[in-house]
């Protein structure tokens, strides 16, 4: 497996050109292929899913040279290919590589995302405070709608690099301020570099409870800071997991979770609708970007992929159905915490997580904060709230 570039055999060394020469099957595609119009052997171009290509190279027992654009192991066929075929893999310089050489700008600190083929949710929360960003885009996920979807979480720190056509007869490569890429027009083949102008940093854990929207004039329908701290520790959460958060409220937990599982996913559930569009709006505020929906859990929970960790702030009244539901879909290993403020509650939710063969602990939380009274100072309590967490056994 040979890569290869936009310039074609100009860029290849000249062992390569020989091994493809000599080969009796050239694979890749038809762009590839064109670069070599005098070749004589078989030509097979690569076309549709992977599975018939792979089978067909099992089979073939004669000399073979794959081209693939670029380095085949950086988001290429070479890491698909080399579980299934005795292959040697010969790189070419990646379009990261050269879109930063031409930036004129070390890479080695960049942080690097596909979005090629992939859904822009998450990008918020997995760029949130990095450096310098480099990003293959696609036809959806536009250097446009890049600027765009940035904008739209406040994310205006950040200045841009774009590389079209990289070493391409049409190769361009300009920067950019977020408004300009927004309102330009670009080739589909490039590279996205952003580079922050002025240094931002993240949110640590435990965001104070006033910069969430919150309801009206009945605020407190948050899950305190104090209190959102230990429950997010008893989540254990991982940089990758698969988060729910059943009653989102105002999306403080969701917001938190997504921050620390920034390469995983978050799904929020909120069965009032202005609390839930106070949750999107807290999104955009904490440059979070996951999925909330209107709805009474356990209705809509089959929409969301099983969860690693589950948070629940409020059952409705429902809770074996529900606890039911969640530790049937939670994954092996997976914990399930509860906020729980009355002792009844507690028994039943208790009963029916040990009935589900859960492992339980609870915590109980009982927090004062300081408050000043005249020039001296007083303790006023929150209220004090049973912290569950249920553990599922390695199935």
């Amino acid at each position: 497996m040979i890569g290869i570039g936009d310039n074609g055999a100009v860029g290849l060394l000249p062992q390569y050109i020989e091994w493809i020469h000599e080969c009796d099957v050239l694979v890749g595609g038809e762009r590839h292929l064109q670069f070599f119009p005098e070749f004589t052997g078989e030509k097979k171009v690569i076309k549709g899913g992977l599975s018939a290509l792979t089978a067909d190279l099992q089979q073939e027992t004669r000399n073979t040279v794959i081209l693939v654009s670029g380095d085949p192991l950086f988001y290429g066929l070479g890491g698909v290919l080399a579980k299934k075929l005795p292959l040697e893999i010969y790189p070419y310089t990646s379009s990261i590589q050269l879109a930063f050489s031409r930036m004129q700008e070390s890479w080695q600190d960049a942080y690097i995302v596909s979005l090629h083929g992939r859904s822009i949710k998450g990008f918020a929360q997995r760029i949130d405070g990095r450096k310098k960003v480099a990003i293959l885009t696609d036809e959806m996920n536009s250097p446009q709608n890049i600027a765009k979807y940035l904008k739209k979480f406040g994310m205006t720190e950040y200045d841009a690099f774009v590389a079209e056509n990289l070493q391409g007869e049409n190769e361009r490569c300009r920067f950019f301020t977020l408004d300009e890429m927004e309102q330009s027009s670009f080739f589909p083949l490039n590279v996205v570099i952003l580079k922050q102008r002025v240094k931002v940093e993240r949110a640590s854990l435990g965001i104070p409870d006033d910069t969430f929207i919150q309801r009206k004039p009945d605020k407190g329908l948050i899950t305190k800071r104090e209190i959102r701290t230990l429950c997010l520790q008893e989540l254990g959460l991982k940089e990758n997991s698969v988060v729910w958060d059943i009653g989102t409220c105002t999306g403080s937990v969701a917001i938190e979770a997504a921050k620390l599982a920034r390469e995983g996913a978050v799904y929020a559930i909120e069965k009032n609708e202005g609390d839930l569009e106070n949750c999107l709006e807290n999104q955009l505020i904490h440059r979070t970007d996951f999925t909330a929906v209107l709805g009474k859990a356990p209705e809509r929970l089959e929409e969301f992929p099983d969860p690693h960790a589950i948070f629940i702030g409020g059952n409705g009244g429902n809770m074996e159905n529900l606890l039911q539901t969640c530790i049937s879909r939670l994954q092996p290993n997976g914990r399930l915490v509860m906020n729980i403020a009355t002792i009844e509650n507690l028994g039943e939710a208790m009963q029916h997580l040990k009935n589900l063969g859960c492992e339980v602990s609870i915590l109980q939380a009982q927090i004062s904060k300081s408050k000043p009274i005249l020039h001296l100072t007083r303790f006023e309590p929150l209220n004090p709230i049973f912290i569950v967490t249920a553990k599922k056994g390695n199935e």
